[in-house]
């Protein structure tokens, strides 16, 4: 009989919550009708997408009106990126500002002509350079030249979380418009408090124990998207053109209440967890290296490297010893390479190479912890032996 595993990559998907799977599955059989059409099973079918509607705004404060569902955070945060978003009494932005340790599909998903991008850089930590995003922004309004600004809410890779109403300020005093990309953070740390004014929130569902496929984008008030980024029908404000996916919508409400209400709770026993897994690591190898340790973090993730450990060798063998992981961020189907948000962060590449991401979610337990911790020990024991013998 296979051994348990313990799943801890929760940053690439979190497993869909028995809750949601269940509520899916009477979705797909009680409501057979089109949210679009006006008889009883259509108007059944859309009052079960406005309940989850307003289940998502909660996440991040908004009204449920502002909520536009889309088929997760990639095609939320291209349209948005696209060039198209708008704010009332402001012209189109022609110029953007985004962080150098964004998503790539913000970094690379983005419409901006070549020329009219600027990676904004960060700290060692990661953190955003609110002085650099100061002056450019200042010197684009003297220009009259009106920016979009994206800036992710909490990073993917390392957890580090971006001073995101501090950015948003400083958008707003210089006439800019903001985006942020929350699929991480949101259902993790409180979001809505910290990006008003926003003009758009970009966020995904299998990140909260939601059916992978969905996501949606929050636009803020007086914000709106022009033209619509799918046309083709009416659905969803005439926004994105297309039936909209009622069980994977219906799921993300439901997931996206879990986590909100858990919130508290769920973050202050991950911390623990996630301290202790640190320190376990500490303890079994005391040259490894935190990234992101001196900034504020998400408590569900811990990014570290030891120096000659690769992170394809350190992967493959904790898979085998039935622990889950990953190195950096999951997009690049199964390709482990070097990580841009570490190189962004000025991490020597050799160190970088070994990164690993541990990343912890609803059901993660202490004896998921103790599994890794015993599977890197032995992986580093081995490690250390080859070196002996190689000396």
């Amino acid at each position: 009989m296979e051994r348990p595993r313990a799943y801890l990559d929760h940053n690439a998907t979190s497993p869909v919550r028995p809750e949601v799977a269940e509520a899916v599955a009477r979705s797909l059989v009680e409501l057979p009708g089109n949210p679009s059409s006006i008889h009883r099973e259509g108007r059944a079918a859309r009052a079960a997408i406005e309940i989850a509607r307003a289940q998502v705004a909660g996440l991040v404060g908004a009204a449920p009106s502002r909520v536009v569902f889309t088929s997760g955070g990639t095609e939320a945060a291209n349209a948005v990126l696209s060039g198209s978003l708008r704010r009332r009494g402001l012209p189109a932005p022609s110029r953007l500002l985004i962080g150098a340790t964004e998503h790539p599909c913000c970094l690379q998903g983005h419409g901006f002509p070549e020329g009219a991008a600027e990676i904004l850089p960060v700290d060692a930590d990661g953190i955003v350079r609110l002085d650099v995003l100061e002056a450019w922004l200042a010197a684009l309004a003297a220009e009259g030249v009106t920016a979009l600004v994206s800036v992710q809410a909490a990073n993917n890779e390392t957890g580090v979380i971006q001073p995101l109403a501090r950015v948003a300020a400083l958008a707003c005093q210089h006439g800019a418009l903001f985006h942020s990309d929350a699929v991480q953070a949101a259902g993790r740390v409180s979001v809505g408090h910290n990006i008003t004014p926003v003009d758009a929130v970009t966020l995904s569902g299998h990140k909260l124990g939601a059916p992978k496929g969905v996501g949606a984008i929050v636009l803020g008030e007086g914000a709106t998207l022009e033209p619509s980024f799918l046309r083709g029908g009416g659905q969803e404000a005439r926004l994105r053109g297309g039936t909209e996916n009622l069980p994977g919508i219906v799921g993300f409400g439901l997931a996206a209440e879990l986590a909100q209400v858990a919130l508290p709770s769920e973050a202050r026993r991950l911390a623990a967890l996630r301290d202790a897994i640190a320190a376990g690591v500490r303890a079994c190898a005391p040259e490894a290296v935190v990234f992101g340790e001196g900034a504020e973090r998400l408590s569900n993730t811990l990014c570290f490297a030891v120096p000659g450990l690769r992170a394809e060798t350190a992967l493959i063998a904790l898979d085998l010893d039935g622990v889950a992981v990953s190195s950096g961020a999951a997009c690049a189907s199964g390709k482990v390479s070097r990580s841009g948000v570490l190189a962004a962060m000025g991490v020597d590449p050799a160190l970088s190479a070994g990164a690993l991401r541990v990343s912890l979610g609803w059901n993660s337990r202490e004896c998921d912890g103790e599994r890794f911790l015993a599977a890197f020990e032995r992986l580093v024991s081995s490690l250390y032996k080859r070196r002996e013998r190689a000396a």
